[in-house]
């Protein structure tokens, strides 16, 4: 039988493992040596796909046990915040208060004396999605005998796993590890090589050519990729989480140089939120990270926002559809539940829709009539993020600071929302030049394209636009009547049907601007999968594989190459 046998490093050169067996076995033993050459592969996960945990300071105000704020692969923990009032909510998933909750078993940061961060970061087994032992010759258990030996689960600590909401995102990372670390032409590599792209809907604009296995193999065979996760604090502005990050990634292409690799560049995948984290990082007067990226892969990605936004913070948020999505209860199933958070937040805002969504996606009906439709001018920021005194606008002002903090209420926000405005605009047009994109163009899967209330069709109020909001059950009824009427008629308001293709959170009118843009080399249309699960789905894993190969092979690899 081979073994696969770990790989690790001694006085700064690569050192292999081997054991010795009696003279009477002839079976042959199979030492791993890998490249000299690295490409880590970068996965930058969702608007809440990243551990939160709670500064010190915060978790002595707090009188907490332990420094968890988001969790959502802990069931403790996520259902912990099922039962929490608004202010909670609030005072928990702050910016200010929160930060990345990073695997480091020396310190140990978990706020709990009985946890370790190896305890905290337990992702259970991996490889659960791919059955294959060893995954990969990367990721495999140290022999027993080693001295500071670790598991594989230990090592995918490290390249931080264990940070991000791992069983959503588990089938793309043990992907990544398996399929480009250990090729075999087996099942998987045989639905992508040879097969026109387009069976994993392929845009025809461009045109992508078939990968030949030659090619495939030509492109692996010159280096290896260890795939790391990296999570951001997606409360904070993703114009600084994408600064953060390029300092992060700086630091690991030092590390492995450390170790005696050949590390240039690294290939960044990304889902949803995260995309605009990659377009900050490679932004070059945010992250500047353009020269070390050699390549980018955005999945369900926003591109200019998404009115599922709005419509969550004035009605919460909708049930999930998958086991892989949360629950509406732990992210907050009223408005007032994800206004306190979002309202608060930098990240969250810069997910509503930017000027380049473009105008009229917001309306007000009464019954077939049209009676207005924002934005109108073009500036969803002054026409309805920041106005007062509309039933219609984005913010409730007596949701947005239940917590009574200092400094944080209309005004605030409204700065949050005029920096969102500047980022949007300032990443409108950035893409790095060697960019894949997949996403959900699906007809059954409406995506709240836009947002529309439906007003009392028997109302004859001719200003309607100036009543105020006298009942609101935060999902998406409310009544309205005269600012100091006494008559006991009270109109009627109710959030209309989610409408327009997509993954039920990003509509394809905002994915489809990547096409529009003309930026990408390559575009998958497709169908099939909720938006939290899209890394769950086949063909997104095949459009995945298929996009890493044709970036790896742009790599010219330095001349101490």
């Amino acid at each position: 039988m081979s073994n696969y046998l770990p790989i690790s490093t001694a006085n700064g050169g690569k050192m292999t493992e081997g054991c010795c067996t009696p003279t009477i076995d002839k079976t042959p033993q199979t030492v791993v040596a890998l490249p000299k050459k690295v490409l880590p592969i970068i996965f930058i996960p969702g608007i809440m796909g990243t551990n939160l945990r709670l500064t010190s300071g915060q978790q002595r105000i707090s009188e907490r046990s332990n420094n968890i704020a988001w969790h959502p692969d802990s069931k403790t923990s996520s259902l912990g915040l099922v039962f929490v009032d608004a202010s909670d909510r609030q005072s928990r998933l702050s910016p200010l208060t929160t930060e990345v909750d990073v695997y480091d078993p020396v310190k140990n940061p978990t706020g709990n004396p009985s946890e370790t961060s190896e305890d905290r970061h337990d992702m259970g087994d991996i490889y659960v999605f791919l059955n294959a032992d060893p995954l990969s010759p990367l990721l495999v258990n140290d022999l027993k005998t080693k001295v500071g030996g670790k598991t594989k689960e230990q090592k995918a600590m490290e390249r931080g796993w264990g940070e991000i909401y791992f069983s959503s995102y588990q089938m793309i990372l043990e992907s990544c590890e398996k399929y480009l670390n250990r090729f075999t032409l087996g099942k998987f590599w045989r639905s992508v090589l040879d097969q026109s792209p387009s069976d994993f809907k392929a845009h025809n604009e461009p045109v992508l050519p078939p990968i030949t296995e030659a090619e495939c193999r030509k492109a692996l065979s010159e280096c290896f990729f260890p795939v790391h996760a990296m999570g951001y604090n997606w409360l904070q502005s993703n114009g600084v989480s994408g600064a953060k990050m390029a300092i992060r990634i700086r630091k690991l292409i030092q590390k492995y140089r450390s170790e005696n690799y050949q590390c240039e560049k690294v290939i960044v995948v990304t889902h949803s939120m995260g995309g605009l984290v990659a377009r900050a990082l490679v932004h070059p007067e945010i992250g500047g990270l353009a020269n070390e990226v050699l390549g980018v892969i955005h999945g369900a990605m926003p591109a200019v926002g998404a009115p599922a936004a709005y419509k969550r913070m004035r009605c919460g948020f909708e049930e999930g559809v998958t086991k892989m999505a949360i629950p509406p209860k732990v992210l907050g199933n009223y408005g007032y539940e994800v206004t306190a958070v979002l309202a608060n937040a930098p990240g969250g805002l810069e997910l509503l829709p930017s000027r380049a969504y473009g105008n009229n996606w917001l309306e007000i009906r009464q019954g077939t009539t049209l009676l207005k439709s924002l934005p109108e001018r073009g500036d969803p920021y002054s026409e309805i993020y920041q106005i007062r005194g509309k039933w219609f606008s984005l913010l409730r002002e007596e949701w947005i600071n239940p917590a009574n903090l200092p400094g944080r209420g209309f005004a605030n926000t409204c700065n949050f929302l005029q920096e969102a405005r500047i980022f949007h605009d300032s990443i409108h047009n950035t893409y790095h030049p060697c960019t894949y994109v997949h996403y959900s163009a699906e007809e059954d899967r409406p995506s709240w394209a836009s947002v529309v209330w439906q007003f009392d069709v028997r109302s004859r109020e001719k200003n309607w636009e100036d009543l105020a909001i006298d009942f609101d059950d935060a999902q998406g009824k409310f009544e309205l009547r005269k600012v100091g009427e006494k008559t006991m008629y009270r109109h009627r308001a109710s959030l209309g049907r989610s409408v327009g293709a997509g993954d039920q959170t990003v509509p394809l009118r905002s994915s489809e601007h990547q096409l529009w843009s003309k930026k990408p080399q390559g575009i998958f249309r497709q169908s099939g999968y909720e938006h939290q699960a899209s890394y769950g789905d086949n063909n997104v894993i095949r459009a995945t594989m298929y996009s890493l190969i044709r970036i790896i092979q742009t790599m010219k690899w330095g001349e101490n190459g």
